[in-house]
């Protein structure tokens, strides 16, 4: 679908955009290496796909945790947090965990970045369903997990509304138009 293509689009430009900046090049002229991976390529589309098929129309995410420590990858050893997540999370809350490994990966950032509205505590909401994805990395002191909540937003309207009264008591009634008025 029209929609699963545009999101899925956004979120490599995002990817492009960040690796682009870190290696100081145009968008046109990179070569993706881990990022344009097939898994990677399944990784992106099939949450597109996912969100579509679920009728997702807005995504509110945790801020999130950064590990610290190194990672090897096609430019060699790298510190965590990775420099594309870095240029990718730009403006979006994280905080620092005492982990020796990589809990957001530049994939799962450019997902969030491109698709998510909101990031915060979790909003008001009816749960209507939940989902877990486990990692296959073992953590010390804290489970490699992804939830995913669904509902219904329970946020209510709320309008600010100004009231100003006064005595007219005095007044002439020839006057109580024009002072309607005004």
């Amino acid at each position: 679908p029209d929609k699963v293509t545009h999101s899925s689009v956004a979120v490599f430009r995002k990817l492009a955009e960040a690796e682009a900046r870190i290696h100081q090049a145009d968008v046109e002229s990179l070569h993706f290496h881990e990022v344009g991976a097939v898994d990677a390529i399944v990784d992106i589309v099939g949450a597109c796909v996912l969100l579509e098929q679920l009728g997702i129309d807005r995504i509110c995410a945790s801020p999130l945790p950064m590990g610290h420590g190194f990672v090897d990858c096609m430019h060699g050893v790298m510190p965590l947090p990775a420099p594309a997540v870095v240029e990718i999370l730009k403006g979006i809350p994280t905080y620092g965990v005492d982990v020796e490994a990589e809990l957001v990966t530049p994939t799962g950032a450019a997902l969030l970045a491109t698709l998510a509205s909101d990031f915060g505590s979790q909003p008001r909401m009816r749960i209507a369903a939940s989902g877990y994805g486990a990692g296959s990395r073992e953590l010390p002191h804290r489970p490699n997990l992804l939830r995913v909540l669904i509902g219904e937003s329970d946020d209510h309207v709320r309008e600010e509304v100004a009231i100003v009264e006064t005595n007219i008591d005095d007044l002439s009634p020839q006057f109580y138009d024009a002072v309607m008025d005004r």
